[in-house]
Formats: C-alpha cells, sequence, structure tokens
C-alpha cells in the first residue's frame, strides 16, 4: 500500500496532476477494460453459435445430405409419420376469421343448437302442411323461435321458377332479419336419376354419372358440375349434397348406376372434378357421399332396419377411402356419413352415429376438416331403432356438425341442448361445429 502511495506521488510530481484528475483517468481506463471485455465476449459468442445456425440451415435447404447417414425409412415408419401429420392436421383449430368469431361469441347456446341442423320445410313448421310451397308467415316465426343451420328442398316443394325463387329469398330474409345468419338451402342435384331441379323446374338434364365414368373424362365433368352450380344458384340453392363418393363394388347395392365407377381411383378423379365444377363460382358447396361407403352394401338405409358391411380396414382404406381422398383433396365443403354399420369399426352404431367412423377415420386417416353431416335421420335404418333425440345427441357426440332432416326436431334439439346442461356434452364441442357452419356461411356471405 505504501508503495502505491508513493507511485501516485511520483505520477503527480511528473504529470502536474491533482488528485481529482487521478480519479478521472482511472474511471476512463475502467470503462475502456470494461468495453474490450465485452467486445471480445460478443465475438467469442458468435463464433461458437453460427456455425451451428448454418448447419440447421443447411439441413433445411438440403434434406438429404442429412438423411444421407441415417438407415432408409421404411414402409411402416413412413406410414406412421404420415398418420400422425395427417392426425395432428385433423386436431388443429380452425383459424379464426373476425367475422366468425364474432358471430359466435354473439350467440346463445339455443341458437348454436339449432345451427346443427338442416330440416325439410315442412319439419320447420312442425307438420303444420304435408307439403310447403311458400315461406309465409309459419316458416317466419318458425325460423324465429328455431333458428336452423339450413333446409332442404325437395321435388314436392319446387313448383316453378318464380314460386321456388320466391320461396326460397323469403326464408333468407326471414332467417338474417331474425338472428343475423343465413341458410344453408340445400338439394340433391347429382345429375342423372336424382335431380329435383331438373326435373322439376327444367333445368339442364344430364346422364347418370356412371356414364362419364366410363369415359373418363374429368374436364366434361368439372363443366357438368359447373353448369349444376350455376342452374340451381339461379334460384337461392347454396348447397348440393352431391356428388356420389362410393365405390361400385356390390352389384346389390342401392346407388346403382348414380355411381361414377367401381374402380377407386376413376371414383377419386371424377368426384374431384365434380367438386371443383360446383365450387369453383363460390356460391355452392358440394357434398361427398355416403361415407365411409355404400358401395359394398346388399341392402337399401331407406328401407331396411339395419345395413351392415362386412369389411376390413384395409379393404375400405385401399378402395373406399382412395374414392373419397380426390373430392376432399379438391376441398369439398361438406361430407355426408351414411347409415351403414362398418364391420371393422368394432362398435355395432349406424357411421353417423359412430366417434370411430367421424373422428378417427374421416378426421384422422383422411385429415377432412370440413363440415361433416348426416344422411337424412328419418331414413329406417335410424328413425326404425332410434328415437330423433337419442341419434341426434349421438351423431353430435360422434363428432358431426349436422344432423339432417331428424324425425322429430323439437325432440332432438332439446336432447342436444339437455346434454349440454347436463355435461354430456361440452359447449367447446358445440363450438367447433358452429365455428365450421360459420366459416363456409362467411364465405358464402350469410353473416351479418
Amino acid at each position: 500500500m505504501e508503495a502505491l502511495k508513493k507511485g501516485l506521488r511520483k505520477l503527480m510530481q511528473r504529470t502536474g496532476a491533482g488528485p481529482g484528475d487521478l480519479v478521472i483517468m482511472a474511471a476512463v481506463v475502467l470503462l475502456a477494460l470494461y468495453i474490450l471485455v465485452l467486445t471480445l465476449s460478443v465475438r467469442y459468442t458468435s463464433r461458437t453459435t453460427e456455425p451451428l445456425q448454418q448447419t440447421a440451415e443447411s439441413a433445411a435447404e438440403d434434406p438429404g445430405s442429412a438423411a444421407a447417414d441415417q438407415p432408409a425409412p421404411t414402409d411402416a415408419d413412413a406410414e406412421s409419420a404420415a398418420a400422425a401429420e395427417t392426425t395432428e392436421a385433423a386436431t388443429e383449430a380452425p383459424s379464426g376469421d373476425p367475422v366468425v368469431e364474432r358471430a359466435l361469441a354473439d350467440m346463445t347456446l339455443e341458437e348454436k343448437i339449432y345451427q346443427l341442423f338442416i330440416v325439410s320445410p315442412e319439419s320447420l313448421v312442425d307438420n303444420a302442411t304435408s307439403c310447403v310451397t311458400e315461406s309465409g308467415n309459419l316458416t317466419r316465426a318458425a325460423l324465429e323461435s328455431k333458428p336452423v343451420g339450413g333446409i332442404i328442398y325437395f321435388a314436392q316443394n319446387l313448383q316453378s321458377r318464380p314460386q321456388t325463387t320466391d320461396m326460397i329469398a323469403n326464408a333468407q330474409h326471414y332467417a338474417r332479419d331474425s338472428h343475423g345468419i343465413g341458410l344453408f338451402i340445400a338439394v340433391d342435384e347429382e345429375g342423372g336419376v336424382v335431380a329435383r331441379v331438373a326435373d322439376t323446374l327444367g333445368t339442364t338434364a344430364y346422364s347418370p354419372m356412371a356414364t362419364y365414368g366410363k369415359q373418363g373424362d374429368t374436364a366434361q365433368v368439372r363443366e357438368i358440375g359447373a353448369d349444376i352450380a350455376s342452374d340451381i344458384a339461379e334460384y337461392g340453392f347454396n348447397l348440393d349434397f352431391a356428388p356420389v363418393a362410393d365405390v361400385n363394388l356390390s352389384s346389390g347395392n342401392e346407388l346403382g348406376d348414380r355411381i361414377f365407377s367401381d374402380d377407386p381411383a376413376v371414383v377419386s378423379e371424377m368426384t374431384a372434378a365434380m367438386v371443383e365444377g360446383l365450387q369453383e363460382s363460390g356460391k355452392v358447396s358440394a357434398t361427398l357421399k355416403h361415407f365411409p361407403g355404400l358401395g359394398a352394401e346388399d341392402g337399401n338405409t331407406h328401407y331396411d332396419e339395419t345395413a351392415r358391411i362386412d369389411r376390413t380396414k384395409q379393404q375400405l382404406a385401399a378402395e373406399e377411402f382412395t374414392a373419397f381422398r380426390g373430392g376432399i383433396a379438391a376441398g369439398a365443403d361438406f361430407v355426408m356419413v351414411g347409415h351403414q354399420i362398418m364391420s371393422c369399426a368394432g362398435d355395432d352404431l349406424p357411421s353417423d352415429l359412430s366417434g370411430v367412423v367421424v373422428n378417427d377415420w374421416l378426421r384422422g386417416d383422411l385429415g377432412f376438416q370440413g363440415i361433416v353431416v348426416t344422411d337424412a335421420q328419418n331414413m329406417n335404418t335410424i328413425s326404425g331403432t332410434y328415437s330423433a333425440g337419442e341419434a341426434a345427441r349421438m351423431s353430435i357426440q360422434a363428432g358431426v356438425d349436422i344432423v339432417l332432416i331428424p324425425t322429430d326436431l323439437n325432440a332432438a334439439y332439446q336432447a342436444v341442448y339437455d346434454a349440454v346442461e347436463s355435461g354430456e356434452i361440452t359447449e367447446e364441442r358445440i363450438d367447433e361445429s358452429v365455428r365450421r357452419i360459420l366459416t363456409v356461411k362467411a364465405r358464402h356471405g350469410l353473416i351479418g
């Protein structure tokens, strides 16, 4: 310490600096040392991390270089990875459209649940009339108290061009005026033998779909889809329950020449083309039906008490799933699930009541994220075994978004409402379906 003091006195004598000047000099020296240490530290860190970043970037740009030192993946590895990616995609929540989210936030539970039903116009008005051909005071009052997701019209409801246009326009006005959300206006317009609008109102008629499947002309099928959409949109229809995506595997099935082909690849290509044509204008949504496939059936779901199809999961994946993948990849807004019991599902339930079929297969294996609708639940394979309330509740629990034509709308609604109130079905589960419904409705300009 004494030596330090002597050194400082000598320094002051030589430089003429006072004690205060030395303090300042010392501070400057310390600051310089601090900056030097900090600079060296940053340079060291950069040298150690930059090579790692470059390695990661190189791997991303050239995946083959990283894979070169790894064992080649097996088919099982590839299938597992694909299944994992598909399942992950299937469980992702739809992106939040502000219009959709605002509409959803403003809805009551009652309004949400009614959106889960598409009904006949007669069912909507509690069958007060046997055939609805106009949207008058009964329809207005019904839509005010029961804001359903949509109405499906059949040939008996369509009498003339002006009558059909006015009936649909008035129903849309009543729905939007009372609750701010428009209706899906649905029809079965496949072409061929199932063509409600062509048969009654004289729009362009087409041959059975098997004809075009044999020709293999996807461009022609796409054009047919676009023409059908243009024809039905003119009247106000915005949802077509077409095309048929089943594969013709059994001569005993109920669909016959409504099916494009017995070749899954042909069905896949044709349904994709039809979906693209129907949806290209943005005015009409297409529906793939009847998942997981009625083509191997030997019966009729309209009249039989049950319809059971004995198929392995491997058979389904190779044929029926292949056919449906085409339309799903083309962006079909809807997939209709049928009432057939699939033996390999293992739950002995009609497909539209089966979580295995809807969640595991359609959402999981095929990655479908659009709207899942049941086939009409007034058909005997459902109505002959289940009450309207049971069928609706089980469908929603299975992952279905929309129940089509329950035998009793009031009972079906009440069963779902009670299940939510009891906690058997969560409101979050209801919101999932309503969000999907509103997302498509927003694209059709049906919100607000």
